[in-house]
C-alpha cells in the first residue's frame, strides 16, 4: 500500500484487480478546496490509457512487477520459452502476452519479461535489433532516385517495408516499436 503522494512514474497500482502503470501525475493544490492528484494511467496488459483523479493523501495498493532480462530460447507450440539468466530457470510465456514482439524476435535473443506473482505481463525488446533479409523482390534500375518502397521478408517471417535499393541476404536494423526499417547493417 502507498498513498497518492508517493506515486511516481513507472509504480505499477492495481486499481479493482487490474494493473495500471502510472505515466503521468500533477500534484494540485487549488485555491479551495482539498489537494489532489491528478494521474494518467496506462493498463499493462491492454495498453488502454485513462486519467484518474486521486484525492490526496488517498491510499492505493501497489503491485510488485519484476522486470528481469531473459533469453529467448525456443518457441514451444503457442508458447515461448525463456531462460532466466540467473536461476536458469525456464519460463513458458503465452503466444497473446508476447504479442507483436514475436516478429522480431530470434533464438538466443536477450528481452525483458515483466513478471507478477509468477505470470509474465509483457516482453520488452530493445528499441532495434538486426535481422537478415530472407526475400525481396529486386528493385528495377531507375527505381534507386526516388524513395520508394518494397515489401520484405525477414528471417523470422515477419513483412516490412523497405527501401528498393535493399536485396535479400542484407543485415538491416528494424525498429521493434513499429516496424520501420532503420538502416542497412554492413559486416565490416
Amino acid at each position: 500500500m502507498a498513498t497518492t503522494n508517493d506515486l511516481k512514474n513507472g509504480l505499477v497500482l492495481n486499481l479493482d484487480g487490474q494493473l495500471w502503470t502510472v505515466t503521468a501525475f500533477q500534484h494540485v493544490k487549488p485555491g479551495k478546496g482539498g489537494a489532489f492528484v491528478r494521474t494518467t494511467l496506462k493498463h499493462v496488459l491492454t495498453g488502454k490509457v485513462v486519467d484518474k483523479t486521486f484525492n490526496a493523501g488517498t491510499k492505493v495498493d501497489t503491485a510488485t512487477v519484476d522486470k528481469r532480462g531473459m533469453t529467448f530460447l525456443y518457441k514451444d507450440g503457442a508458447d515461448f520459452i525463456f531462460m532466466d539468466g540467473d536461476t536458469y530457470d525456464q519460463i513458458p510465456v503465452p503466444g497473446d502476452t508476447v504479442g507483436d514482439a514475436a516478429n522480431y524476435m530470434l533464438e538466443n535473443q536477450e528481452a525483458v519479461v515483466a513478471m507478477h506473482e509468477g505470470v509474465a505481463l509483457f516482453v520488452e525488446l530493445p528499441t532495434s535489433v538486426e535481422l537478415v533479409i530472407e526475400h525481396t523482390d529486386p528493385g528495377l534500375q531507375g527505381d534507386r532516385s526516388t524513395g520508394g518502397t518494397k515489401p520484405a521478408r525477414l528471417e523470422t517471417g515477419a513483412e516490412i517495408q523497405v527501401p528498393l535499393f535493399v536485396t535479400t541476404g542484407e543485415k538491416i536494423k528494424v525498429d521493434t516499436r513499429d516496424g520501420r526499417y532503420l538502416g542497412r547493417i554492413s559486416d565490416k
